[in-house]
């Protein structure tokens, strides 16, 4: 993701133009029990993604971003995680969020004709309910009429 610092600051300055309330945090490949508010606090910063999902509601859009270059057990297993040991695995907790945030879509910068070279796309893809777009303009059309339309996945109500 390193390569794609830039483009993702360039995203969040539009976005905050855009919308009411805008609210961002960072994780590093996946989301496990813990996010971060800043990168560069990352340890001393961080908000539990439980208290996440209490704290925002099921009509809130949730857009994450990410190139899913990571290894499929970081996604599957538990202690995955390339970071700390996490004792529930990363598809558990991406299983929560998009049952509580039927608006989700997954933004990833890299090509998408790329994609099919790394198996950890096709489980993301799998999570998000296909909802992963290209971070390109006609990714970016698509990922917000996706935002928009009605999702009947079990989201909370």
């Amino acid at each position: 993701m390193e390569d794609h610092v830039r483009a993702c600051e360039e995203l969040f300055s539009a976005a905050r133009s855009e919308f009411r309330q805008l609210e961002h945090f960072y994780f590093h490949n996946l989301i496990y029990e813990t996010l971060w508010k800043d990168n560069r606090r990352r340890e001393s910063q961080r908000v539990r993604t439980s208290e996440l999902l209490r704290t925002f509601n099921y009509d809130y859009r949730v857009i994450f971003m990410g190139d899913v270059a990571m290894s499929p057990y970081e996604i599957v297993q538990r202690g995955g995680s390339v970071e700390h040991f996490n004792e529930e695995t990363g598809s558990l907790w991406m299983q929560r969020m998009r049952a509580h945030f039927p608006h989700l879509v997954w933004l990833n910068p890299e090509p998408e004709e790329r994609w099919d070279w790394t198996p950890s796309v096709r489980l993301i893809q799998e999570l998000v309910g296909g909802r992963m777009f290209p971070f390109t303009l006609e990714g970016l059309d698509r990922a917000t009429a996706a935002l928009h339309r009605k999702h009947v996945n079990g989201g909370s109500r």
